[in-house]
Parts: C-alpha cells; sequence; structure tokens
C-alpha cells in the first residue's frame, strides 16, 4: 500500500537530502510551534492535572514522577528510541516491528537533511515530545507507592522494548506491520493513549494497591491544579493533533477544529453525566470530560468531519466516565489517577471509531481499505477498515501487555523492589524519597 505523496507524508517518508527549494518556512515554524505546544503538556499540564488529584504528602514526588520521565524518556529517544521507531532494517522479517540501529545517537543525519517540508530536527524533536508523554501518563497509574528509582528504570526500558517498537509498527514507513496494513492513527490513539494507559493499568496490578484503599479518605491535594493542569494540556494538544499535519495547512485547521468540538462537547457531556446522576455538576468532571475529549479525537483528528467529532467526544466520554466511576470499582484494580479508564479507553474508542466516522474523502485518508475503496471507484470498504483497526488495537494492546510485565520485572530486579516500604507510604513520598515538602518546596 502506498500513501500518497503531501504533507503527511513527512511522517512516513522522510528525505534525507537536504534542497533549499524545498524547505517550506511555514511548515518550519509551525512544527517547531508545534512541538513547544506538546512539549509543555508534560512537564506543567500533565504534572498539574495529575499533582492536583493525588494527596497532599505525595504532590511532589507526583510531579517529579511525569517530570523525571519527560527528560529521561526523551534523553533516551534521541539515544535509541527514534533509531527504533523510524530507523530502516535491512532484515524484511524484523523491519515489521523493529527500525533497528542505524539512527543511534541521530547517526547518519545532518542538520541539514529534510522531513518533507521542514528539518528532520524538527520532525525528532517533535515525535520526542510524543515519547515522553506517552510513559508520563503510565506514572497516573501507581503514584503514592512506587520507588521513583524503579519508575526511571521503567521510564528508560519501556521507550525501548514497549513506546518504540509500537511507533514503528504504525507510524514506521513501508515495511512496518501495521502501517503496511492500513491502520489509521492520526496523532497517537493508539501508539500513546491506549499504549500509556494499558502500561498504566498494568503497573497498578503489579505493583499492588495503595494502603487503605477503599477504606481511608484520599483527598485530592488541588482541584484548581488539575483543572490549570487540563487547560494548558488543552492548549498544547493544538501541537498534538494540529502538529500531526506535518505542516501549515488545511488539514492541521481541519485537526484543529475537530480538536476544540470533540474537547468542548466532552466536556459538557462529563459535567451533564454528573449533575444527572451525582446531583452535582464538578470541577474535576468537566476537567476529567475534557481529557477523555482530547484522548478520543486524536487518532481521528484530520479524518473526520466536524459531525464525526462531536460523536466521538460525546460517546468516547461516556465510555471513560463509566470506565472511571463503574469499571474500577466492580474490577478492583486501584488506577490511582485514572489513567487506564481515560486514556486506554477512550483512545480505544477513537481507534476503533475512525472505521466509521472518517470522512470518504482521498486527500484525508492516509491509506487502508477505505482508501483503496474510494479510490477504485467502489463502495467505501468501512467493514474492511474497521477489521484493520481492531487488528491495530489488539496488536498493540498485547504487546504493551506483554512488554510492560517484562519490563516491570526487570525494573523491580534492578532496584530491589518496585514498591516503597510501609513507612514511606504513610508519611509520603515526598519528604522521604525526594527530601522536601509542598509547603516549603
Amino acid at each position: 500500500m502506498k500513501l500518497k505523496l503531501s504533507a503527511l507524508m513527512a511522517l512516513f517518508l522522510p528525505i534525507f537530502a537536504f534542497a533549499e527549494d524545498k524547505l517550506d518556512s511555514g511548515d518550519t515554524a509551525w512544527m517547531m510551534v508545534s512541538t513547544a505546544f506538546v512539549l509543555l503538556m508534560t512537564p506543567a499540564g500533565l504534572a498539574l492535572f495529575y499533582g492536583g488529584m493525588t494527596r497532599s504528602k505525595n504532590v511532589l514526588n507526583t510531579y517529579a514522577m511525569v517530570m523525571g520521565a519527560f527528560v529521561v524518556a526523551f534523553v533516551v529517544w534521541i539515544v535509541a528510541g527514534y533509531s527504533i521507531a523510524f530507523g530502516t532494517n535491512e532484515s524484511a522479517m524484523l523491519q515489521n516491528v523493529f527500525g533497528g540501529f542505524g539512527n543511534v545517537m541521530l547517526d547518519g543525519i545532518k542538520w541539514t537533511d529534510l522531513s518533507g517540508t521542514y528539518p528532520m530536527y524538527v520532525f525528532i524533536a517533535f515525535q520526542g515530545t510524543f515519547a515522553a508523554i506517552t510513559v508520563a501518563i503510565a506514572s497516573g497509574s501507581v503514584i503514592g507507592r512506587m520507588k521513583f528509582s524503579t519508575w526511571m528504570v521503567i521510564v528508560v526500558l519501556w521507550g525501548l522494548l514497549v513506546y518504540a517498537p509500537i511507533t514503528h509498527m504504525v507510524w514506521g514507513g513501508d515495511g512496518a506491520y501495521l502501517f503496511d496494513a492500513g491502520a489509521l492513527d492520526f496523532a497517537g490513539g493508539t501508539v500513546v493513549h491506549m499504549n500509556g494507559g494499558l502500561a498504566g493499568l498494568v503497573l497498578a496490578i503489579l505493583i499492588g494497591k495503595r494502603a487503605g484503599h477503599n477504606k481511608v479518605a484520599m483527598k485530592p491535594f488541588s482541584i484548581l491544579f488539575t483543572a490549570v493542569g487540563a487547560a494548558l494540556l488543552w492548549f498544547g494538544w493544538y501541537g498534538f493533533n494540529g502538529g500531526s499535519a506535518f505542516g501549515a495547512n488545511a488539514i492541521a485547521g481541519l485537526a484543529v477544529m475537530t480538536t476544540t468540538v470533540a474537547t468542548a462537547v466532552a466536556g459538557v457531556t462529563w459535567m451533564l453525566l454528573e449533575w444527572i446522576i451525582f446531583k452535582k455538576p464538578t470541577l474535576l468532571g468537566i476537567a476529567s470530560g475534557i481529557i477523555a475529549g482530547l484522548v478520543a479525537i486524536t487518532p481521528a483528528a484530520g479524518f473526520v468531519s466536524v459531525s464525526g467529532a462531536f460523536v466521538i467526544g460525546i460517546v468516547g466520554t461516556i465510555i471513560a466516565f463509566f470506565g472511571v466511576v463503574s469499571l474500577k470499582k466492580k474490577l478492583g484494580y486501584d488506577d490511582s489517577l485514572d489513567a487506564f479508564g481515560i486514556h486506554f479507553l477512550a483512545g480505544l474508542w477513537g481507534a476503533l471509531a475512525t472505521a466509521f466516522l472518517a470522512v470518504h474523502d482521498t486527500e484525508l485518508l492516509w491509506d487502508g481499505p477505505l482508501k483503496e475503496s474510494l479510490t477504485a471507484g467502489k463502495s467505501p470498504d468501512v467493514m474492511g477498515q474497521f477489521m484493520v483497526q481492531l487488528e491495530s488495537v489488539a496488536i498493540v494492546g498485547a504487546w504493551t501487555l506483554v512488554g510492560t510485565i517484562v519490563v516491570y520485572y526487570i525494573a523491580s530486579a534492578l532496584t530491589g523492589g518496585a514498591r516503597v516500604d510501609e513507612e514511606t507510604e504513610h508519611n509520603g513520598l515526598d519528604e522521604t524519597i525526594h527530601g522536601e515538602t509542598v509547603t516549603n518546596a
């Protein structure tokens, strides 16, 4: 399956030859700004969003888990993650899942090289922010009980063994398994949100529940912090989704619009659900709905219409809401900050819904059965595309599940166990691990 040469091709077919007349200053500026937007999402947006929901004795540890994940994951990305994700493997069989080590430490890539119409270095930095936020998402599931040293080892290993191969399979270009199958993931519904959300659930189950879970009131430190974090995430998401058009073009405009629509209607939906069921619309609920809408639209942002964005935002939020309110209680797992309920479930819905709600326009679709049928003048092969999407989420889910289990046990062995002792958990991780508290930081 071949993709049409367009701005979207910048992701999959990088041009390793500098040509001044191919460099577009507008695209370059947009991608640099988008990179900065996505960077803001983790050490500011996600850290505040998570930090506000945790207990006061663990606020700084929560922030350190997120910020530490970002800086370490980005270094890992430059050292080998990018090469595994977007490199080319000489073995056709290995190319299905692994890009190789040809670009370790960005070897072979010059500052003059282009990715489509903008510098390759900008593309690498942009994708590095995706790698960093994905593992940071998983931290929300184990807040308050995991050793910081164990978490840092997990970030390194998970970035190389789980994130990079999944990124390669979905976005890695010709020869990559899910890419060749025609899976559609505009900005990371499978690569980022399903991946990070499921990893969080796996880690939460493996490390065990917090002491006093469902027995002791665990009041959030600051809902206001969480709301500000949600607002910063929404702001940064324009780079996340809009930047995934890889240029200052009409597709970026579509992504910005669908992102805004889905997120707004998602916030309204969660607010109304709480109002109807619990009789009180909470600020935490509105903030959670905003994130659920952002997650749900991510895989579909550049493929669907405004009406499609409405459907994705509403249904995705309903799924996430009941995942957080009901599913977690029924299954009994302790996902501290609901990374699974919001990121995995909403991301799963968005990835599957893309097959049914994608606009039947070959200029928007990258590849896959739906585009092939339209190009051939046949009836839209929606079910064919759905089966590809289903295969994509199944493979990503299986790789994340197995890979995260392996990474957890390796990291636990290297650090003498993943869980803090009872005294540390009782006193709080801020002062015990980091030697500082939120009041004197």
